[in-house]
């Protein structure tokens, strides 16, 4: 009875080797489909930069305003007889103690 066990389990092992380590196993069918998602997810992210740029190209191929706002912003381009303003927002400069100490006209005489 012992042998009969024993050669039982051996067939249940030998069948259950192609289910977990064989070439269409459980681990590969789980690691193709890990992939699978991964692909569609990076297939999606280049389809909406596709169609980003499919919209741009026919921007700039139907009309002039896309090429024009390149220029502007891209190239620092202004139209004839166009005057250009540019504003300058910075903060003040401050007098440090060293720059009083090197003027001679700041300095107290006894």
């Amino acid at each position: 009875m012992r042998a009969v066990t024993l050669i039982l389990i051996a067939l249940l092992l030998l069948l259950q080797y192609p289910l977990w380590l064989g070439k269409g196993s459980w681990l590969k069918v789980w690691d193709m489909n890990r992939q699978l998602e991964a692909q569609q997810q990076s297939n999606q992210q280049n389809k909406s930069r596709n169609a980003s740029m499919d919209a741009e190209v026919r921007d700039l191929k139907q009309g002039t305003a896309a090429i024009e706002e390149r220029a502007r912003s891209e190239l620092g381009m202004v139209k004839r007889d166009e005057i250009f303003y540019q504003i300058v927002v910075g903060q003040p400069a401050e007098v440090s103690s060293a720059d009083n100490t090197a003027n001679p006209l700041s300095q107290d005489t006894d």
